[in-house]
């Protein structure tokens, strides 16, 4: 995303996500969700905030960064990232057959809730 103002990420989330699947949002407590009673409003969904150095409290976060780690180690410099090469390990990991999802994709799980 081009710019961390929070209307563009309360816009961009209210494009990208079907409303279906809007039930809930865990963010970090920044900037970028001050707008969060809005999208609360807009996206019908309820938002709560992950305590900082909580891994426990984001349920699906810390293993999915440990799924982004196996292309990214954790010495690379995101900002050097292509994005073709972030969308790319994006893919690969939502087309990824899940155990919890009865060996479903994520991909599969999200569209087929639209």
């Amino acid at each position: 995303m081009p710019s961390r103002k929070s209307t563009l990420v309360t816009e961009k989330l209210f494009q990208e996500i079907p409303p279906e699947p809007r039930k809930s949002f865990t963010c970090d407590k920044v900037n970028e969700f001050c707008g969060h009673q809005e999208l609360r409003q807009k996206l019908g969904a309820d938002f709560y905030f992950a305590t900082p150095y909580h891994s426990c409290a984001r349920g699906l976060n810390e293993p999915t960064n440990g799924l982004l780690r196996q292309f990214f180690p954790k010495e690379t410099n995101l900002k050097i990232l292509k994005p073709e090469e972030i969308e790319r390990a994006v893919n690969l990991i939502n087309n990824r057959p899940r155990k919890c999802l009865d060996y479903r994709t994520p991909n599969k799980v999200f569209y087929e809730i639209r």
